[in-house]
């Protein structure tokens, strides 16, 4: 019996971007004998340490050097490198071969600064597999994978019909703005959990306080990752911003209204075969991406997400839940 390949597997950040890899860890376990580690920080780690298709987690630490020691007595055959900056070169002092995802920068910028889509629209799902396909493992056509863990206990009647609500985002430019929540809210006979981390807590309590729907419920900072993966998995419809808990709704399958603003989802981080349902609400602004990240709006300064009205997210959402 020949040995297994031995592949490290490199992202290193963030929620989103961690769960959209889980292809290829699947398809790769599946399709060839291998054994896989994973290597990312260690803030990150509830997304990977239920994953059934991994061997070993490695956590990026403050000294590199402490993390290549660790890594060097592992002899691996290739590294997979989908992170791809500046941060994963060091691992090239490990002597191994690294195979890394192409990131099709370059035509994002074309795309931001002057409209040309010179690039077929990729998924990064799809982009990441690429980076695997000299092992002749193929994407398996089965979406994202998100193991829960198995004590999850919320102060919430999650045995009934809610509406989970995910308004944060890496920048606010990419939030839908409190008016536009509460408005929505307010309009909707169905308890609502606001779902976020710290800084969605005062913005939580502000749409609270205006909304005329009294059971909206603030999460915000009050859940681990997995904890809001297990409300996503118990509600009917998931509405959110382009942010991680999207991916992570994608991939428990759940039918997803999601909005777009600064940037577009068909950039590539579209929800990856979420619930059939699912709606992407594209602020009509503009047909191409505000900015790489969504850090800056090219017509406003709050974000031209913000333009999307209320009447529209209404009508969407019934089409989602109905």
């Amino acid at each position: 019996m020949s040995k297994p390949i031995k592949i490290l597997i490199v992202r290193f950040s963030s929620i989103g971007d961690i769960v959209l890899t889980s292809p290829v860890v699947r398809c790769l376990k599946n399709q060839i004998e291998t054994e896989i580690h994973f290597l990312t920080k260690y803030k990150y780690h509830s997304l990977l340490v239920n994953n059934k298709y991994l061997d070993k987690i490695y956590y990026l630490e403050s000294s590199f050097s402490s993390t290549l020691k660790e890594l060097k007595k592992e002899n691996y055959d290739y590294i997979i490198d989908l992170h791809n900056n500046i941060r994963s070169f060091f691992l090239l002092r490990l002597g191994v071969k690294i195979i890394r995802y192409y990131k099709s920068n370059f035509h994002k910028i074309l795309n931001i600064s002057f409209g040309l889509k010179l690039n077929k629209k990729i998924h990064t799902v799809d982009r990441y597999m690429q980076a695997v396909k000299f092992l002749g493992v193929k994407n398996d056509g089965k979406g994202l994978d998100f193991f829960l863990d198995k004590n999850n206990k919320i102060d919430f009647n999650l045995n009934q019909n809610f509406i989970a609500w995910s308004i944060g985002g890496s920048f606010e430019q990419k939030q839908l703005s409190v008016e536009q929540i509460y408005d929505v809210c307010s309009n909707l006979l169905e308890p609502v959990i606001l779902l976020g981390g710290e800084n969605e807590k005062n913005k939580a309590d502000e749409i609270i306080n205006l909304t005329k729907n009294k059971n909206v419920f603030n999460f915000c900072g009050k859940l681990t990752i997995n904890e809001s993966a297990y409300v996503i998995k118990k509600c009917t419809v998931l509405l959110s911003n382009d942010t991680g808990l999207m991916h992570v709704g994608a991939a428990l399958k759940k039918n997803i209204l999601s909005f777009w603003g600064c940037t577009k989802p068909d950039i590539g981080f579209s929800p990856y075969m979420p619930g059939n349902k699912s709606i992407e609400l594209i602020s009509t602004k503009s047909k191409r991406q505000c900015s790489k990240h969504g850090s800056s709006c090219k017509f406003t300064k709050e974000g031209c997400v913000k333009e999307i009205s209320v009447e529209s997210i209404l009508d969407s959402l019934k089409k989602v839940l109905y």
